[in-house]
């Protein structure tokens, strides 16, 4: 696809193929036709052809990270981006280090119930369901514990939408000479993370997320000092990041079978990205499709988790209203029926739901998902007027 070809922002995206729903998740998402359409054709995971697809996708993902020499490696793994992210802990922390978690959701309690499997030692700052960590807080942490190797992050934190301090969090950790591990999982390719921005060790992310692409493999960008020193760390043999970059650098081959079609999808993914204006193209849609969202739900009497200034442009959390007609299952079963498939919400304190802003959709979309919203309510028999949201 041209940049030409690519929908502008009163051209609306082609719809999904007949029967599909459209994917308002933080992914898998829904993807372009041309990115399914890659997936026809059967590759040789060892063949010359494929391990030119492999090489320019590390290479295509290191330059989107800012980096232009070889101090980093880009080290592709199999498997949903959890895989990664497990990997990467487990490479980055020293069996003797110990870890500070930034917490404010499902994913950052998910590393450290990671790093309980693993045996590595950490301490925690959970700041519950929508509130970010602050640089602050980070600095006297790292002053009470300077036995702290790493310090990890979720940049942005799709339990509740938020999209933490990443920038100011990054210089602190760096003044402590400390590592940082940053999961990216939900942030790379729509905002901007470029290593001479946000001085990071590790970043994490996955093919089916902001670049469009579909499941089936995570990617860790590590700094080469980290990875050589990791060599006989890993607790696995399938998560081995540095084994892996080893064959990877002297076979141009995967280790193990490679998830081929989500490998030659996700280049076809990388070409749109790169269409649409890169980084900054895609924020601006994502951005637009939030913007329209939000305003579009409180004008129905909606009201968000967060406040706007912590809002992603990735996936946005609501309150579910308090109606008693009101009952999420049905709500998203006849958003289904319409055509759109939502996320439940995974706040402990407050029922909710989640709506993202990622994938094959743009403000038009955005535009027909709030009047299926209106019809469902009505089909449900939910008065906003009569609720607190």
């Amino acid at each position: 696809m041209t940049k030409a070809e690519f929908p502008t922002a009163t051209q609306p995206l082609a719809a999904p193929a007949l029967g599909e729903p459209y994917l308002l998740t933080p992914g898998p998402l829904t993807t372009s036709k041309a990115t399914k359409e890659a997936m026809l054709r059967d590759w040789g995971s060892w063949d010359g052809a494929f391990n030119l697809v492999t090489a320019e996708v590390r290479q295509e993902l290191l330059s989107m990270a800012g980096v232009q020499d070889d101090s980093f490696a880009c080290v592709p793994l199999q498997g949903s981006g959890s895989f990664s992210v497990e990997a990467a802990l487990a490479t980055a922390i020293p069996r003797d280090g110990k870890c500070l978690i930034l917490m404010n959701g499902a994913y950052g309690q998910r590393a450290a119930k990671t790093l309980d499997y693993l045996g590595r030692a950490y301490l925690t700052l959970d700041k519950g369901d929508y509130l970010p960590p602050q640089p602050d807080e980070v600095d006297a942490l790292l002053k009470a514990n300077p036995d702290v190797t790493n310090v990890f992050l979720v940049h942005c934190e799709t339990s509740s939408g938020i999209l933490n301090p990443l920038r100011e969090i990054a210089d602190v950790v760096k003044a402590h000479g400390k590592s940082l591990i940053v999961d990216a999982m939900s942030s790379f390719g729509a905002v901007p993370l470029t290593i001479n921005e946000i001085p990071f060790d590790v970043l994490v992310s996955s093919a089916n997320k902001c670049i469009e692409g579909i499941p089936g493999f995570g990617f860790v960008i590590i700094r080469r000092t980290v990875l050589e020193a990791a060599k006989g760390r890993a607790h696995s043999l399938a998560l081995d990041i540095y084994e892996q970059w080893l064959y990877m650098e002297r076979t141009g081959q995967w280790r193990f079978t490679p998830p081929t079609h989500s490998v030659v999808a996700f280049r076809t993914a990388l070409e749109q990205h790169a269409s649409e204006g890169g980084v900054a193209g895609r924020l601006a849609r994502y951005t637009r499709n939030r913007d329209v969202l939000v305003a579009g739900m409180r004008e129905m009497g909606f009201k968000t988790l967060l406040e706007d200034r912590w809002l992603s442009p990735i996936i946005t959390t609501f309150f579910s209203p308090e109606h008693p007609n009101f009952e999420f299952k049905r709500f998203y079963e006849e958003l289904k029926s319409r055509s759109f498939v939502i996320y439940p919400g995974k706040l402990t304190q407050a029922e909710s739901f989640r709506i993202g802003c990622i994938g094959q959709i743009d403000e038009h979309i955005v535009r027909q998902l709030l009047r299926a919203i209106g019809d469902s309510l009505e089909a449900m028999g939910v008065d906003m007027e009569q609720t607190t949201a």
